[in-house]
This record gives structure tokens, sequence and C-alpha cells, in this order.
């Protein structure tokens, strides 16, 4: 560790960091201490290119570039002064020339970096009279992303990404000197795992992901903080929303988890939210069914079992919290009917994000007891199920099996009792990934037809079965309380405790 002082404070920060890099892991940078910049990504390897982070350093001759720059016990560091003001202003300036006054129509505004500083760190007005330079203006670079290159800055961020994170390179600088321009490789386009990420990263209206341009003003929009839900790494989001609708995914920067990314696929599965919804219950050969007929038959089902001793078994889901997975063990519990089991759909997989297991629990299920199994059931009167990553086959010899269940599945055709759950962006709890960090997700919207939480419903049959204890209310966090009190690997876990960031089970 040195010390360093910026602008008269006193900040100890780890050796061999660059002057941003030390800002920035301090928590400080565009917060306590205003450094603007363009090229610099704490993520992607130093540039250089951009040189709007210049401050001026006791000592040197010349303002140095704080992302370059590294620091050095007893460096002082001034970024606020007048040389180093007059010095944003010229860049800003030269930032500008060529870049179109087309904000009013530009997707990024209301997001845009060039926007916010040119505001913040510019000039009042233009002094150049000479058109702007011509460029290309919605250009095609792949399946996901569209190309205004008028207003690109060349802080290539989306070379260095390209390059250093998905490592397919699809991107380069072009020409020399004014004639500079991004570009793809000839014979290439952008189509990689995570190839919507250079949308984010770009810090104006250069690049624009084809799913989300033009659908609605970032400024009508809020985010909500949440995990995805598409594999076990349990990448930290942000679910942007407007009345009751999510319109896109955002990765929200983990260090321990995501870094700042968030693949393609798990982009994209905000859509799930609304796409094959189950939306009412059922009970086989009946219509017109409401949840409390549902509900009152699936605990006739159970009591008739319990009574006549047949054999109930449960079957949990690796989609399920953590907090509907402690409910359904302890229903399971009451009815005497074993550990229950679940199993993981399992896919591709690659060394930056994606995860083979393809839910985002499994390992909150292996901890709170439940047991992998990829055989049938066996013979059973009743079979308590949540979701569907299970197929008919393994409830062959079941008489009656309740579907808990959030999407259309063929386990409907099944069911002898349907209800309809609640998707993650539509309830509070938390996951276990891949690493055991617990992660806390919030409730993004709500859903536009009744749908309770797995734990509600349970809780609900519970009751219904006859059941003593279960029909308070279903409150998530006393459950959780009740769960990091119960399960020693969640001690100190509790939904209330936990931070944006997660952490690891005990």
């Amino acid at each position: 560790m040195v010390t360093i002082t910026i602008d008269g404070k006193e900040y100890e920060v780890a050796e061999r960091r660059t002057i941003l890099q030390a800002i920035d892991d301090l928590g400080l940078l565009m917060t306590e201490v205003d450094i603007p910049h363009y090229c610099f990504h704490p993520k992607l390897a130093v540039d250089g290119s951009c040189r709007l982070c210049q401050v001026e350093v006791e000592g040197l001759p010349k303002l140095q570039i704080a992302c370059d720059t590294p620091v050095r016990d007893g460096m002082i560091v001034k970024t606020a002064n007048q040389r180093v003001k007059d010095a944003r202003k010229g860049v800003m300036e030269l930032l500008l020339i060529n870049h179109p006054l087309d904000c009013p129509i530009c997707d990024q505004a209301g997001e845009c970096k060039l926007q916010d500083y040119s505001f913040d760190y510019g000039i009042e007005s233009a002094r150049t009279q000479e058109p702007r330079r011509p460029a290309k203006k919605n250009a095609d670079l792949g399946p996901t992303i569209v190309f205004d290159q008028e207003r690109c800055i060349l802080c290539r961020r989306c070379v260095r990404f390209c390059r250093e994170v998905p490592k397919t390179g699809e991107l380069g600088v072009f020409h020399r000197g004014d004639e500079s321009v991004l570009e793809l490789f000839p014979g290439t386009q952008l189509d990689n795992p995570y190839s919507m990420n250079v949308a984010d990263i770009c810090p104006v209206g250069a690049l624009t992901t084809k799913d989300f341009r033009f659908k609605i003003r970032v400024w009508f929009l809020d985010d909500q903080e949440s995990v995805c839900d598409q594999c076990s790494n349990g990448c930290n989001i942000y679910a942007s929303r407007s009345n009751n609708k999510v319109y896109r995914y955002l990765p929200r920067r983990n260090d321990a988890v995501n870094d700042t990314w968030i693949c393609d696929h798990g982009r994209m599965s905000y859509k799930q939210i609304l796409e094959n919804r189950l939306t009412e219950p059922g009970i086989k050969g009946q219509r017109d069914v409401g949840y409390r007929d549902a509900i009152q038959e699936a605990g006739r089902l159970i009591r008739e079992a319990r009574t006549s001793s047949r054999r109930i078994v449960g079957v949990a889901s690796p989609y399920a919290s953590n907090e509907d997975l402690f409910t359904f063990r302890k229903l399971l519990e009451a009815l005497g009917a074993g550990p229950g089991t679940f199993a993981v759909q399992r896919g591709e997989a690659d060394d930056v994000l994606i995860k083979a297991e393809k839910a985002p629990n499994a390992n909150g299920a292996r901890a709170l007891g439940f047991e992998e199994s990829y055989e049938s059931v066996g013979a059973a009167d009743v079979a308590i199920v949540l979701g569907h990553t299970t197929t008919a086959e393994y409830f062959r010899d079941v008489a009656n099996l309740i579907l808990i269940d959030t999407h259309v599945s063929s386990l409907m055709d099944q069911a002898a009792v349907v209800l309809p759950a609640r998707v993650t962006a539509e309830k509070e709890g938390t996951f276990t990934n891949h690493a055991n960090r617990v992660q806390r997700f919030l409730p993004v919207v709500e859903p536009k037809f009744e749908a309770w939480s797995d734990g509600d419903l349970l809780q609900q049959i519970a009751s219904a079965s006859g059941l003593g204890g279960w029909d308070s209310m279903y409150s998530v966090h006393e459950i959780s309380k009740e769960l990091t009190e119960s399960i020693a690997a969640f001690a100190d876990l509790q939904l209330g405790s936990l931070d944006d960031q997660g952490r690891e089970l005990s």
C-alpha cells in the first residue's frame, strides 16, 4: 500500500495501480473525485486514447493521463485546478468536432457520457465552421448490434472488449489520424455470446442493440437490482422497467461474479417474463377453475394420501429461491415425504460467464438437503412438483401430480392440479450460485394475472391439507429468518441483511 494525496485529501491505495484504478478501487471515481474518462474501463486493458482524464501530478512538468500513470508513495494529484479544466475543455472540443448534433433523436440520450461531459466539462459552443466528417449511418454489425459510425469517438472500448473478454476480436480501428474509423474486420460480423456488451460500454450512441433501439426513452425507465436466472453463475443485473413492464436487462457490476458483463442469452431472458406463461390454475377434468378451488383440491389429494398411508413425494426446482425451497422442505418433512429430489438441466459452458448448469439455484437445493436425481420417482399416490425441469416419464407411476409452475409445459397434461407461480422478476428471494454465493433479488414487476410465489402456494396447500401451524400469512422475510436459524450453512445470510454483492455460504 502507498499513500497519495488527491485534491488535498490523503488516501491509502494499492501499489502498482494507476491513479484512475486506485480511485475506482476506493469507490470514489465520479462520486467524490471527478476525473472524466472515455477509454478507461475498470475491466479492460488501459488504452490511453481519449486523453480526457488528464490530471496534474506535483513534480511533473506536463499533465498526466490518470488512466496510465502509476501511483507512488507521496504522490500529490490535482484534479480540479484551472490548468486541468482548460485541458478537459480542449479535449472535449476535439471530440465534438465531427460528432453530429442529433441528441434529440439519438437512442443514447439520457445516458450518454458525451452529453454529460460536454455539459459539465466542455465549451459552450463550437468554434469550427467546417462541415462534419461524413460516416456510416445505421450500419448492421451482426445479429444484435447497429452501428452509427458518425457518433463514434474512437475510445476503442468495444475493440478491447472483443479481444479480451470473448477473445473473438471482430472489431478494429482502421486508417490513421483524422481518417481513423471503427470497422469490422473483413469477412467477419459481430456475433459472439457477449456481443451486446459493446452497447453497454459504448459511452456515446454509436453502438446500440437491435432489441432495445428506439423502444423507449431511458428517462421513462427505472432500474431494479436483480439476478439473472439462466445459469448457475447468477450474473448481477439491472432490470429496466416502466409501467409494470421490463424493457431490458443490463449487467450490474459484481467483481466476484460477473465483473461488469452478461451473456446475450441472459440479457434477452427478460422476454420470458411474459412469453408462454402459465396463467390459469386448473384441475384435471374441470374448466374455469379458480385458485381457491385448485388449492383445496391439492389439499384434498394430500389428505386422502395421508389417511391411507400412501406415498407422497416431492420434486423441487433449481429455479426456485432458497426461501421457496426451505418452505418445500418443511412441507415434505411435515408430510413424512422424505427429503425430496431435484434435477438440473445442463448445456454448453465457456470460460467467461456461462455455466453448464442451466438454473440459478442448484447449489441452494443441494445445501438445503434435496437429492439430485434423474430417475423416476417410483410409485406414489401424490407428487408435489415445482417447475418442469423433469419430464412426464419421471412421474409414470404417480397417481396424482400437483404441479406448481411458471410456464406452460408437457407436465400440465399429466397433472391433477396446476397452479401458476411467479417468476424471479415477480418476487423476492435469494439464489445460491455455483460458487456458493448467496445473492438477493427483488421484485421488478407484478404479474399481469393472479400468481403467487412457490413458497406462498406451498403454505396455502399445507393449510388446505389440514397440517397444523401453516395458517399464518406467508412472509418471505420470516421464512428467511427461519432458514438462517435452522440451516447452519445459511447463518448470517438473512434476506434483509444481504447487500447488493451477496455473501458466500458458511
